[in-house]
């Protein structure tokens, strides 16, 4: 069964992972933007990120794996907290949206709910809807529930279009809240975010309508392999291959097709 990974930070992982994944049926991965471990002490040095991950990444998936490689670019909320660098970033972010492989704006959204932070999530939604660009939405790490309560008051608020965004970094505490908007809902399997029995237990219960799985694997404990896992374990469960595959495949092929970069071939 295919299948599409659409948040992978491969910049953090070795060639063998991307055999690996590719091995496993990961055909094509999405690699947004994100905080790298450390906080970047200059503008430039997001610009020289952005380019290895839209230049090196994308020929290195394909080079050593034949996995299709995409991007979102973004400032991510963590390094929101830096004003002055930030606005640097944000002046620059759109002329990295048209170029190709760049599939959308991501991941932007909330760190530790900073005014700063703020500013950003709202500048870059309101830059992904003017050239009608999926988002990928980070849900902070902690105080989840209420920071994804303000995600979602600041979305209904900029009156962006829903269905162009994905609420990442869901869990049994904040999936009630995300369904309150049109937005799709992504699972992380990943330690700490959501367990993939968790995970499969609320796609019992809600469905797989705009339903979402995905690894982040990065340069912390995680596993590249864990949405092929969680296939496994829906079959194993004894789910229908079709839904199964509706949220391996066909949901996150659906999300990322509004993007007009986006050409991985169904």
């Amino acid at each position: 069964m295919r299948i599409i990974d659409p948040h992978m930070h491969m910049i953090s992982r070795s060639s063998d992972d991307y055999e690996r994944a590719r091995r496993a049926g990961i055909e094509c991965c999405i690699e947004p933007a994100f905080w790298s471990g450390t906080d970047k002490e200059h503008a430039g040095s997001f610009f020289d990120y952005f380019e290895q991950i839209i230049g090196h990444e994308t020929e290195r998936a394909e080079r050593v794996a034949g996995v299709d490689h995409y991007v979102t670019i973004a400032l991510e909320p963590k390094e929101a907290n830096y004003p002055e660098m930030a606005q640097a970033v944000l002046d620059r972010i759109p002329e990295y949206l048209d170029r190709d492989p760049v599939v959308g704006v991501g991941e932007i959204g909330l760190d530790q709910d900073t005014e700063e932070e703020r500013y950003a999530f709202r500048e870059q939604l309101r830059m992904a809807e003017e050239r009608e660009l999926p988002v990928i939405v980070h849900t902070p790490h902690t105080d989840k529930p209420s920071g994804t309560e303000t995600i979602v008051d600041m979305i209904h608020d900029e009156d962006v279009t829903e269905e162009r965004i994905v609420i990442d970094h869901n869990t049994e505490n904040t999936i009630d809240i995300s369904l309150e908007t049109d937005c799709w809902i992504g699972f992380t399997l990943y330690p700490g975010k959501i367990e993939a029995e968790k995970a499969i237990d609320l796609l019992e219960e809600y469905g797989t309508d705009r339903m979402i799985f995905n690894s982040a694997a990065d340069w912390d404990p995680s596993d590249p392999l864990a949405v092929p896992k969680a296939r496994d374990q829906m079959l194993d469960r004894g789910w229908d291959r079709e839904e199964v595959r509706k949220v391996v495949f066909d949901n996150p092929y659906d999300f990322f097709d509004q993007s007009p970069n986006f050409d991985y071939e169904r």
